[in-house]
């Protein structure tokens, strides 16, 4: 029975061991796995600082253009309507002119038939 106790303690001295490195293998993986988070957690850090700098002043002169994008379309919309306003005012006076001139055109036309046809 005391070979057999022996074996045993000798199973379990294994055993003991094989855990203490595994453990200690897992130990070093997690030191390993925090320093790399932490260093990734700096270079988000980093990053961010660079697109704030770099991004805001980028999105800012954005912004101005389309101001003056917006500004030069304003404008010229309002430069279209003066001309569309413009054009109606001439051709309605001009349809009017018109109007006048065919009317008395027809009337003369009329009396110069009825004094023809007198006759």
């Amino acid at each position: 029975m005391e070979m057999s106790q022996i074996a045993l303690n000798q199973g379990l001295t294994f055993l003991v061991w094989a855990t203490g490195i595994i453990v200690i293998i897992v130990g070093g993986f997690l030191v390993k796995l925090i320093f790399d988070l932490s260093k990734l957690a700096r270079n988000l850090n980093e990053t961010s600082i660079l697109i704030n700098t770099e991004l805001k002043p980028t999105l800012n002169q954005i912004n101005e253009t389309l101001a003056a994008v917006n500004s030069i379309i304003k404008s010229t919309d309002r430069g279209v309507d003066n001309f569309k306003l413009a054009v109606e005012h001439a051709f309605g006076k001009t349809k009017l002119l018109t109007e006048t001139i065919f009317g008395g055109l027809i009337k003369g036309f009329i009396s110069a038939f009825k004094a023809f046809s007198k006759k």
